[in-house]
């Protein structure tokens, strides 16, 4: 049982609709690589940090050309003598002339960029970045197989995310249901995982990148982040820009805004993306949808309101209500190859049948179908985000805000939200400050933004673009999350040269 937050912003199909739809290609094969270890660089840290930054790291094989390590950092960066943190690492061994390491994070918050590479190598970077640099995939603090937040059993994740509240959404009684069950969740997260859950925040994952970039022997962190990653790629800038090598942040997150302006802009992107598919849909003679767009999206509409009244039974039990189904529809909006499981999903349920669309929320959730789950993404996702936002507990001011959502995407925006819920009672304070980021002093930062991202929208690449000091946009026209290699030459030629050769576009090309 849960308000409907921002829905969590992760980079790459691998993470999301690969998971159960198998979209992501495999990794290729290779020859088998001995396990040796990294020399970390020579450089003078503070004497408390010295055994985390001097450490050397035994790599084993893990699989054809990767090689599995973890490294250790300091609990709390403020007092690295109050304990430690594992690192899990996975690297893809350079095919050809290596310039040195290229970090990679997919998103999320709470994506596994281990198992993104693991899983996924050539959907996360191209052949040419493979040839040139160690790929090396990582789990932030909190995530996976990292140091990890542990909240509820794999039954409580259930109720937690497909528990249906029995009042009258907005209302006195929902707001106090909601938010009994936001506290509940908080306290186990408290109790399960301990002193980390005050640690997760993002500066304190971007000083671990710092520290990663150390042992693997770079003197200058190569990265390329994804959707959530360009947060943590541009507070690394911010925190260290005479370190900043070449990096790339792609489906980029503007860090000055609020919660409440990415819930309106995600609304609005998911509601775009909606149309657009409602667009392609129509043309086709199988559309579950006739007439025109605005037609099918007052359909839409009608039919999320109809579930948030009499949600539809599952034949394992399970009951979809307008939040599970708002997640079902949202899933394949990422990607418009994915968009033709929205026909499915219409057809399954305007005829009472709410399996389609268990199976798609439970792609996003991460939950398997013998009802365990994949990962801790939704409990890493939710710490990471009550320490990295402001949040406030007026109701009153909730409801504007939610009112606000709802006229800004009158489809999909009235069960966007509310998301002060989530964390407002967390059991660590945020002491966070949402504000612009300039690294200055950083070499020139790629940064890429698609016109049709739904999750990060286009116009938050060109304001990071804009707040840093040597931000450079590249812009293509198209629809779905993030741009690198998917299928576009013009983008992929753009980052792989800034990235193998130093190359920065003369002006935005435009693609």
């Amino acid at each position: 049982m849960r308000s409907h937050r921002p829905l969590r912003i992760a980079a790459a199909c691998a993470t999301l609709i690969a998971a159960t739809l198998a979209f992501t290609g495999c990794v290729n094969p290779f020859t088998p690589q001995p396990p040796h270890t990294s020399s970390p660089t020579n450089e003078q840290v503070e004497p408390p940090l010295e055994r985390f930054y001097h450490q050397t790291l035994t790599w084993e094989q893990c699989g054809d050309r990767m090689g599995c390590t973890t490294a250790i950092a300091p609990l709390d960066w403020d007092d690295p003598d109050a304990g430690e943190v594992e690192l899990a690492l996975v690297r893809h061994v350079a095919t050809g002339d290596r310039i040195g390491s290229l970090l990679v994070n997919p998103g999320g918050p709470g994506g596994s960029g281990y198992d993104f590479i693991t899983d996924s190598l050539d959907y996360a970077v191209g052949q040419a970045l493979q040839e040139r640099f160690d790929i090396v995939g990582f789990d932030p603090r909190g995530v996976g197989r990292s140091s990890a937040v542990a909240c509820l059993d794999a039954a409580g994740m259930d109720e937690y995310l497909y528990g249906i509240t029995s009042a009258e959404r907005g209302s006195d009684e929902w707001i106090d249901e909601v938010r009994q069950a936001q506290t509940d969740f908080g306290a186990a997260c408290e109790r399960n995982t301990g002193p980390l859950l005050a640690e997760v925040d993002t500066v304190s994952a971007a000083r671990d990148l710092d520290l990663l970039r150390a042992v693997l022997g770079d003197d200058e962190l190569n990265y390329l982040g994804y959707s959530y990653g360009t947060f943590l790629g541009a507070t690394y800038a911010e925190l260290y820009p005479e370190r900043a090598g070449r990096l790339v942040l792609d489906g980029a997150i503007d860090p000055s805004l609020s919660e409440h302006e990415v819930t309106i802009g995600q609304a609005i992107g998911f509601e775009q993306a909606l149309r657009a598919y409602l667009e392609s849909c129509l043309a086709a003679a199988d559309c579950p949808f006739g007439g025109s767009a605005d037609s099918a999206m007052g359909e839409i509409s009608r039919l999320i309101a109809s579930l948030d009244q009499s949600p539809l039974q599952g034949s394992d039990g399970r009951l979809v209500g307008a939040d599970t189904f708002i997640t079902a529809i949202v899933y394949p909006l990422y990607s418009p190859s994915a968009w033709s499981y929205l026909d499915d999903l219409f057809d399954s349920v305007m005829l009472g049948d709410a399996d389609f669309a268990l199976t798609l929320a439970d792609g996003y959730n991460g939950r398997e179908p013998d009802g365990t789950y994949l990962d801790n993404s939704t409990e890493a996702f939710i710490s990471i985000n009550c320490l990295d936002y402001e949040y406030q507990d007026d109701v009153a001011v909730m409801r504007e805000r939610a009112a606000e959502v709802a006229a800004a995407a009158p489809v999909i925006g009235p069960y966007f939200g509310f998301g002060d819920l989530s964390c407002i009672d967390w059991p660590v304070p945020s002491e966070a400050v949402r504000q612009p980021i300039h690294a200055e002093g950083a070499p020139p930062i790629l940064v890429v933004g698609t016109t049709g991202d739904p999750a990060t929208p286009y116009e938050w690449a060109v304001s990071l673009a804009d707040q840093l000091e040597s931000g450079v946009l590249v812009s293509y026209d198209g629809e779905g999350h993030t741009a690198y290699n998917k299928s576009n030459a013009c983008v992929n030629d753009a980052v792989e040269r800034f990235l193998i050769d130093g190359v920065v576009p003369a002006e935005d090309p435009h693609c």
